[in-house]
């Protein structure tokens, strides 16, 4: 994975893909330990599993998906249970988690959260 950046990128940006980078050359999904990948934009939150090895995206569950009247935290750790709740019924109970450049604060640590309250180990 390479980072090219633009004049346009913001620096903020550009850090986290930097993070990004450093966090994907260590983990990767399996087959057996898939990848839960988390991105976050400003009003939603989406979550994916993800194998690596086959390059197939096993399920993908977001904040819009869902039809919840909550909103940051909540929403987050809604998604959180949402995405624990279909891994398991696929069969999937242990994944690496992805926090994909972003900061384990706020949002993410609470979709994390939710996740492992639903059953989901990481």
């Amino acid at each position: 994975m390479k980072l090219r950046v633009s004049k346009h990128t913001s620096s903020k940006t550009a850090n986290r893909m930097k993070k990004k980078i450093r966090i994907r050359k260590t983990v990767k999904g399996t087959s057996e330990r898939p990848r839960l990948c988390v991105f976050r934009s400003g009003k939603h939150i989406y979550a994916q599993v993800i194998n690596d090895d086959a390059m197939q995206t096993i399920l993908a569950v977001s904040s819009l998906s869902l039809e919840a009247k909550a909103s940051g935290k909540d929403l987050a750790k809604t998604v959180g249970k949402a995405v624990a709740e279909a891994a398991i019924k696929k069969g999937i109970n242990t994944v690496v988690f992805d926090r994909n450049g972003f900061i384990y604060h706020g949002r993410i640590q609470s979709l994390a959260d939710g996740a492992r309250e639903a059953g989901l180990q990481f």
